[in-house]
């Protein structure tokens, strides 16, 4: 009786043993699942088939309108006016504003130390096929009623992870169809990236993985990300190396990891011409996060690498605002620095907190960063065929479907806004003027012969002892500050 009864016990004991196994496999499944945006089935109606969305996904939210600055009302444009002209271009052309799907459509809230917050109508708590396509239906809703011809896509964002490279292949292709189809209202796509940094397998990243199969595996989506981008009609393709970068130099070959990265890029090129694909190719720099360094630190050092292994001409640059303050510029310096060198290609609009050190990816509202923006924008000529994507995402507190809207116009308006300030400078003159002054002696033959390269180190001593101790100039810059601010 008591071997009979230790033996029960035993069982009951392997018995929950096996549940907690059990449970423990499926949770690491699910997380693996949510981090990597792999497909699950779909809520199913009493009859197994799934559940359609009927009506609006943004009901009681009307067409946004612009109404000019007396306006109070939150849903409507006080400074963006598409249609009106600035310095020969509508303000939509010099603007070219975007929404980026992956944190308007798949942000949650979620932080390092809390559970998602957001809940929209729409979602049905997975990840399947079918909620991805009717997120793709959303998005085209909120486009139009937000009045933007353009948005922007990581592949994984808009289509679920398979099982196999095959199967996640033909999940993209399924809302590739779907967003085709919806572009045929005007609307299109500006760029589309490969998300290269989510799932495990580039964790020591994906170009410059230590792994020959990671990096193949890498080449795969990229391939297949650029080849559905075209199919959109994409003008852009992007590339940011999220993972592309090192913890310690100790474990790491920082030459051979370098030469992978451009040999992929390469490789991404010939791609490239192979489909016919003629947007521009775009790499996004950023300092660190998640890595410690990432390669592409900032502007000058990315050009840098791409004069270095010969691809400088294939590349132009996506500057983001938040990552320049995370690399110890202003967001102005590095669209500065990309305008002069002839590489300035698109800009993901958003910024960052002085009082934190990472990169929280907060929607534009300082007018007198949005005025230098614009001033390198308007000496730029424009963007086109790049533009502003809004790379920002709603505060983990803001829950409501309008708190997208807000958002978004609130953004709008301070780039239209800093777009009507800088016109206005430059129609002036008045900056140009004292900048040109600072140079005036340049202006003299001797100047002229400096810029063209035609005086040596000897003659410019002869110089110098003719001419003595060089007076001192001011450089008028709390002057020259005063001027910015009153045009703010």
């Amino acid at each position: 009786m008591l071997a009979t009864m230790k033996t029960a016990r035993l069982l009951l004991l392997l018995f929950f043993f096996c549940l907690c196994l059990l449970h423990v496999a499926v949770s690491e499944d699910e997380i693996i699942a949510d981090r990597t945006c792999r497909a699950e089935p779909g809520l199913e109606s009493d009859f197994g088939i799934q559940k359609e969305w009927e009506g609006e996904f943004f009901p009681g939210i009307p067409k946004i309108k612009y109404e000019g600055p007396l306006s109070k009302n939150p849903l409507a444009f006080k400074w963006y006016n598409a249609e009106e002209e600035i310095l020969g271009k509508k303000m939509k052309d010099w603007l070219r504003f975007s929404v980026a799907f992956w944190h308007t459509f798949r942000g949650s809230g979620a932080d390092p130390f809390g559970a998602p917050t957001k809940n929209w109508p729409w979602e049905d708590g997975t990840n399947s096929l079918a909620m991805a396509l009717r997120r793709m239906k959303a998005n085209f809703e909120f486009l139009t009623k937000l009045g933007v011809e353009l948005w922007c896509f990581h592949d994984r964002d808009i289509a679920p992870d398979g099982k196999t490279l095959m199967e996640s292949n033909a999940n993209l292709d399924a809302v590739v169809a779907l967003a085709k189809q919806l572009q045929e209202t005007g609307i299109h796509t500006l760029w589309g990236t490969a998300q290269l940094f989510m799932h495990p397998r580039y964790m020591h990243g994906a170009s410059t993985s230590p792994d020959v199969h990671v990096y193949a595996y890498a080449a795969a989506q990229v391939k297949k990300a650029m080849e559905v981008t075209h199919e959109l009609g994409g003008e852009n393709f992007v590339f940011w190396g999220g993972r592309e970068g090192y913890q310690t130099l100790l474990n790491t070959d920082l030459k051979k990891e370098l030469d992978h990265m451009a040999k992929f890029l390469q490789a991404a090129v010939n791609w490239k011409k192979t489909i016919g694909f003629n947007g521009t190719l775009l790499i996004e720099p950023k300092p660190q996060e998640p890595t410690k360094h990432q390669y592409d630190w900032d502007a000058a050092t990315t050009m840098g690498f791409l004069q270095r292994y010969g691809l400088a001409g294939e590349f132009k640059l996506n500057i983001e605002c938040n990552h320049a303050t995370l690399s110890g510029h202003s967001c102005h310096h590095e669209l500065e620095m990309t305008r002069i060198y002839g590489m300035l290609g698109n800009i993901d609009a958003n910024s960052g907190d002085a009082q934190t050190g990472w990169d929280t990816d907060q929607f534009p509202t300082d007018i007198g960063e949005a005025t230098l923006i614009m001033l390198t924008v308007i000496k730029n000529g424009g963007l086109a065929p790049g533009g502003f994507n809004f790379d920002a995402k709603l505060r983990r507190e803001s829950v409501d479907v309008e708190d997208l809207f807000i958002a978004h116009i609130s953004g709008m308006d301070t780039l239209a806004r800093g777009l009507r300030n800088a016109a206005k400078l430059l129609q002036d003159g008045i900056m140009s003027e004292l900048v040109a002054k600072r140079y005036e002696t340049f202006n003299s033959k001797l100047g002229a012969l400096i810029e063209e390269g035609e005086v040596s180190f000897e003659e410019l001593e002869k110089k110098v002892h003719e001419w003595g101790e060089p007076p001192l100039s001011s450089g008028k810059q709390e002057l020259a500050e005063m001027i910015f601010q009153s045009y703010l």
